[in-house]
């Protein structure tokens, strides 16, 4: 098979999941490499960066926000979408921010990956939705908003929650319990 379509990374910790996208990108003639969460990410981009990146915003092993801002600071120029279960304005606005090129909800086929990394402006054509917020999903994204705050750092994060440090650190375990 030719893979003339692009060098595509995908983190993504949930295994079905990301089998049967690394299937879908393989038969449209990308070469996918695959990673299941944050530790993985020094390794490969060792062997050199990927044009493309699929990144799960919530993985077993570090923030999906904290892989695009690594991505995004190894080459500026790797187009990377950001796909969630749990999607909102702030970690939308973030994703951006840290140098994602589009933001999409699960579930999300390889066709939508591909037209958001082949989208070079924004849709002013998309309708607005009224989708209420759980109180765990906005939990959670103030957690975000936090550690992106602290640069990742735990301890000053609960600190400026108002929570002690294991507490956050279960919360953030128990958030990565599919």
């Amino acid at each position: 098979m030719e893979t003339d379509a692009g060098d595509l990374l995908i983190i993504e910790d949930d295994e079905a999941f990301a089998r049967a996208l690394k299937r879908s990108f393989e038969r449209r003639g990308y070469m996918v490499r695959r990673i299941d969460g944050l530790d993985g990410l020094g390794a490969v981009l060792e062997d050199g960066a990927p044009e493309f990146a699929v990144v799960d915003l919530k993985l077993a092993s570090g923030s999906g926000l904290e892989c695009v801002r690594i991505l995004h600071a190894n080459d500026p120029e790797t187009r990377i979408v950001v796909l969630t279960g749990f999607a909102s304005i702030a970690t939308a606005v973030e994703a951006i921010k840290l140098g994602a090129c589009h933001y999409l909800p699960k579930p999300a086929s390889a066709n939508d990956i591909i037209a958001a990394f082949e989208r070079g402006e924004g849709d002013a054509s998309i309708g607005v939705t009224a989708r209420p917020t759980s109180l765990k999903n906005l939990e959670w994204e103030r957690i975000h908003e936090v550690l992106i705050e602290t640069d990742f750092n735990i301890s000053e994060t609960a600190r400026r929650l108002g929570m002690h440090r294991r507490t956050l650190a279960r919360k953030l375990e128990k958030s990565r319990v599919k």
